[in-house]
């Protein structure tokens, strides 16, 4: 993992303005390593510090000179340092098994970034620390559930703690942890009041099922020669007609892995093909469209000054408020996850048409030769036991509910739970699309049929042909399905 990060030439700069969610995916998986702080930012951020702690000294500011919850009517002294600590001790309760590097990975970047926006008054050698760890491979032992989408605040009071050496660190080869920090009064709600964690897994989350996205199209163009489709619902006046965008770039997409043109001839034969091809442009579109509106959203937030109280240096004040209410990202990821859910319907409606001899001209199931030979048949069995646990993580979590804190926290919007089943979901999206994939490679062999030479599908079957056993006898099709999986994302680049 270390040696990754380190032969990883890029550099990101986190200035608080400009992170994009690619850039979390890159630090996350230690593709980039992350570069000192933006200098302004920082400066920033030393003077939001400055700010809070003159503000904490001379009034009431909640989590720093009074409890946080209901518990904020009662004051804190000011030379009551423990404060810190004992709330990110209290609030370090998260349970569960612990998260994987990459998305702690991930919520650390977002926080150093939302930090250097420059509205939380807290301690900058946290940014410094952080970064550091970041770059060596270091990352705190974080727990999987303690957020309603209102604030990941057991994940960071974690965090938090680990800082002050009283939490436990993982590290990469070669990694240190860094050295414990003195954490005040000042520190602790500045640090946790952020949905950092759920930003950082709704943007991995968000890349994978992207280039799953990327990748369905060539299966489903493979999928579409083997049963010979036709390319009229992806013509140019069809999609002209009726003119989303996501939509729109899915048919293009189609049409240039084949090479065909914008107004593609009716092919001889049947008319209308089922709808697991014939309305590709209009399942695939909403997908890719949902994609797009949550990057937009998930940009906002890891770039927004979100923390309760937000400091201002502007106006040297501190203003309470509810911008920790992760309402934006749990509506963006139920939607997310419910768009790309129908595009795997469509990837199992396709592999039944694969096992169907109407549009194949072989057996069913693509069986062989010997009697009542079964084929593919477990597949369409697998790829829906597949979908069903897809189907499942794909509940909006936005309908769930919560009254917390005495009352006084009346609401949730779940976004935790929201990235946490939409990082499930690439899960089973793969293995539905891997069936599809082996069905149709099968087809396409057994009918003796390939993409014209020089096409972008063309380069799509060669690669999973070589990979994929070509072997047509009865036989558990596990490994198959497994090989086919790791393929996905070499077809999403093509």
């Amino acid at each position: 993992m270390l040696d990754t990060g380190r032969r990883a030439g890029r550099r990101i700069t986190l200035d608080g303005t400009g992170l994009h969610t690619a850039d979390i995916t890159a630090l996350a998986e230690r593709t980039a390593r992350p570069a000192p702080p933006d200098p302004k930012a920082f400066a920033r951020a030393e003077e939001s510090w400055e700010t809070a702690r003159r503000l904490a000294a001379t009034g009431r500011v909640y989590g720093r000179s009074t409890g946080v919850g209901a518990n904020r009517t009662e004051d804190v002294g000011a030379a009551d340092a423990a404060h810190g600590l004992r709330l990110l001790r209290s609030h370090a309760g998260a349970i569960g098994d612990p998260l994987p590097a990459r998305e702690v990975r991930a919520m650390l970047v977002v926080r150093v970034n939302q930090l250097l926006a420059g509205g939380a008054g807290l301690n900058p050698a946290v940014i410094t620390a952080l970064l550091a760890a970041l770059d060596s491979g270091a990352h705190p032992v974080v727990n999987e559930h303690g957020a309603v989408g209102t604030g990941d605040l057991a994940a960071l009071a974690q965090t938090g703690l680990a800082l002050a050496g009283e939490h436990p660190w993982t590290c990469a080869p070669g990694a240190r942890a860094p050295a414990p920090l003195a954490l005040d009064n000042n520190d602790a709600l500045a640090l946790i009041s952020s949905n950092a964690l759920t930003l950082g897994q709704s943007a991995l989350a968000l890349d994978e099922l992207r280039r799953l996205l990327a990748a369905s199209l060539p299966v489903a163009a493979l999928s579409l020669l083997a049963v010979g489709g036709s390319h009229e619902p992806f013509a140019e006046p069809v999609m002209l007609a009726r003119p989303h965008r996501g939509s729109a770039a899915a048919a293009t997409r189609m049409r240039t892995l084949a090479g065909v043109p914008p107004r593609p001839a009716p092919p001889l034969g049947r008319i209308q093909d089922p709808y697991g091809f014939r309305c590709l442009p209009q399942i695939h579109g909403p997908a890719l469209d949902a994609a797009d509106a949550l990057d937009e959203i998930l940009t906002v937030e890891v770039n927004a000054a979100a923390e309760n109280p937000l400091i201002s240096i502007e106006d040297q004040a501190a203003y309470h408020h509810g911008n920790f209410y992760a309402a934006h990202a749990a509506l963006a990821l139920d939607t997310f996850r419910l768009a790309v859910l129908q595009t795997a319907r469509l990837s199992t409606a396709r592999l039944a048409a694969l096992s169907e001899p109407d549009f194949t001209r072989l057996r069913p199931f693509l069986g062989d030769a010997a009697p009542a030979s079964s084929g593919v048949m477990i597949l369409e069995y697998a790829a829906g036991a597949a979908l069903g646990e897809m189907r499942a993580v794909s509940h909006p979590a936005s309908l769930g509910h919560a009254v917390l804190s005495r009352g006084v926290e009346e609401q949730a919007s779940f976004a935790s739970l929201a990235a946490r089943q939409t990082l499930r979901a690439c899960t089973y999206y793969r293995q539905v699309l891997a069936c599809e994939l082996v069905a149709a490679v099968r087809a396409l062999r057994m009918r003796s049929l390939e993409p014209d030479p020089g096409l972008p599908l063309t380069d799509a079957y060669h690669l999973a042909a070589d990979a994929l056993d070509p072997r047509m006898e009865d036989r558990p099709l596990t490994a198959d399905v497994a090989v086919a999986v790791g393929l996905l994302d070499e077809l999403a680049r093509i």
